[in-house]
């Protein structure tokens, strides 16, 4: 019986990777995106018959799938939201529509379709005790709408799993605007010959995840987990001063952000009763990065 899989964002850096591995891991199906091509682009659609791209807003989900007359889906990944720390701060009203207002609809579309959701949380809501969920509009709406889930899942019934993403580096990731991410910013600088940007103090750490492990994670959330709590990271720590330091490039330093993290590493032992491990170490990634582009 062919099955009908939903991505929201599958226009974009981790959802287009996901598509791909949907097409394998589920040779049967068929993958709807749905993106409103904030930071997904064209360029990312893989082109295979099985796989339909919508544009369009989450918040109007519901009316976008019955005017196209698609069947229920059976698994919703629900990727597509507002994921920037720093940037949140100048785009409130974007964030709050995006997380807060689309993923309602989401929620209710996969609860009314009878789908199993699995959700993209975000690891922002983690340390200091639980109150770095509330450094930046971000992490507090990401923290918000866990909650969210877990009750609707109470008062209505709704099937649900839950993915903490760590800092997803690797191909098809943003180098250049204000959305791009840290390991893509530091490749782009490294091949313009241009010093490494390195935001003060330096100390501050985080866990950097290969896209393919991230991917490879939510597959195996979506097939056996079940509640929250499935961290997919490394489980190790990066200073950010050091990451940058092993393209062997100069670094510059630049003045601190505000509503960043001061710490980020994963607790992989939930996951891991699913059998996932990360596979992909950044400092070998870096090392084979730089050995394929010599200056």
């Amino acid at each position: 019986m062919s099955q009908t899989l939903l991505v929201t964002g599958g226009a974009g850096f981790v959802g287009s990777a996901l598509v791909k591995s949907l097409l394998t891991e589920f040779p049967g199906a068929a993958v709807v995106s749905l993106d409103n091509y904030f930071t997904g682009s064209p360029e990312n659609h893989v082109h295979d018959p099985r796989v339909t791209y919508l544009e369009g807003s989450t918040a109007d989900l519901a009316k976008i799938w019955a005017d196209r007359g698609l069947p229920a889906p059976e698994l919703v990944f629900h990727l597509g939201e507002y994921s920037r720390i720093v940037q949140s701060f100048e785009d409130h009203d974007l964030t709050w529509d995006f997380n807060l207002l689309g993923t309602k609809e989401v929620v209710k579309f996969a609860a009314g379709k009878g789908a199993k959701l699995i959700y993209a949380g975000s690891s922002s809501k983690f340390g200091n005790d639980g109150d770095d969920e509330n450094l930046n509009p971000y992490a507090w709406t990401k923290a918000k709408n866990i909650e969210y889930i877990k009750n609707y899942s109470n008062w209505y019934g709704l099937d649900y799993a839950i993915t903490y993403f760590y800092n997803v580096y690797g191909p098809g990731q943003i180098g250049n605007g204000k959305y791009a991410t840290v390991i893509g910013i530091f490749e782009r600088q490294y091949l313009a010959g241009e010093p490494l940007t390195v935001v003060s103090p330096g100390t501050q750490t985080r866990d950097f995840t290969h896209i393919d492990d991230i991917v490879r994670g939510i597959v195996l959330v979506a097939r056996g987990g079940a509640g929250d709590g499935y961290l997919l990271g490394t489980g190790r720590e990066w200073q950010l001063a050091d990451v940058a330091k092993m393209f062997g490039a100069e670094i510059r330093m630049i003045p601190a952000l505000p509503g960043e993290r001061v710490r980020g590493q994963a607790d992989l032992t939930k996951a891991g009763s699913l059998g996932w491990h990360p596979q992909t170490q950044l400092d070998d990634y870096i090392a084979k990065f730089v050995a394929a582009h010599p200056r």
